[in-house]
């Protein structure tokens, strides 16, 4: 259990396509799921179906989440909801988290064979519900490993944060360049670099890390004073933070 951290305050729990390791993966089951385990907030991946409806989904096909061929982009929404019944979109889990009270992180996937648009969607919805998400007092936040998709929603839409997400092979470089107020390390990033952190408070910048699904790195997260940890579970994190 973990007593004191470096930033005086314990990370907030954010559930990955929401209790993932529970139910199935951006299922409207995985989100309430997560509220059921106390989440904080909750995670998602988007993707533009052919007709433009914003679903939940990681992957540019079907294969892996649902056992059905075909791409998401060149797919519509009845014809994936047809394939896949438990597909949900961004509308409904927007619906939710007002509802609850609950954060969100929305990651935009590249690269998509319509470049921007995810994007533009994404800022077009939240600006529709802007008073709704005020109205309930959440943070929502957009993020993505694109640089360019990252700056171009933080342009549109300043009143949302942004999340700059790193890997291995980018880390360094969009440190030094994304203007995101935000950092996105994955925990294996994050433990082979002790500099990561204190570059980070020094520029000012939060940091959100995925996917801490080990009480070990869910501890050490606490400890080097992250502010946000993404995990397929919920409660064990909460667990293992002292959370009651």
């Amino acid at each position: 259990m973990v007593k004191a951290t470096k930033a005086g305050k314990l990370p907030l729990v954010y559930a990955h396509r929401g209790a993932s390791a529970d139910r199935p993966e951006h299922t409207m089951d995985a989100y309430k799921e997560g509220l059921r385990q106390k989440a904080d907030g909750f995670e998602c991946d988007v993707r533009l179906t052919k007709d433009k409806v914003i679903i939940l989904w990681h992957d540019a096909t079907m294969d892996r989440t649902a056992g059905a061929t075909g791409d998401i982009a060149n797919l519509s929404f009845n014809e994936i909801r047809d394939r896949y019944p438990k597909v949900a979109t961004l509308d409904e889990l927007l619906e939710f988290v007002i509802l609850n009270k609950k954060g969100l992180l929305i990651e935009t996937k590249h690269p998509v064979p319509t470049t921007r648009a995810i994007e533009k969607a994404v800022a077009e919805k939240l600006r529709e519900r802007k008073g709704a998400i005020d109205k309930a007092g959440i943070d929502i936040s957009m993020m993505s490993f694109s640089w360019s998709a990252v700056e171009s929603f933080k342009r549109t839409s300043p009143l949302f944060n942004t999340v700059m997400l790193l890997d291995s092979k980018s880390s360094r470089i969009m440190r030094r360049f994304s203007s995101a107020p935000t950092w996105g390390p994955g925990i294996e990033e994050l433990k082979k670099n002790p500099d990561l952190m204190p570059t980070a408070r020094s520029r000012g910048k939060k940091v959100f890390v995925w996917t801490v699904n080990e009480r070990a790195d869910v501890a050490f997260c606490a400890r080097v004073g992250v502010d946000v940890v993404i995990t397929n579970k919920p409660a064990l994190a909460r667990e293992a933070l002292g959370y009651s």
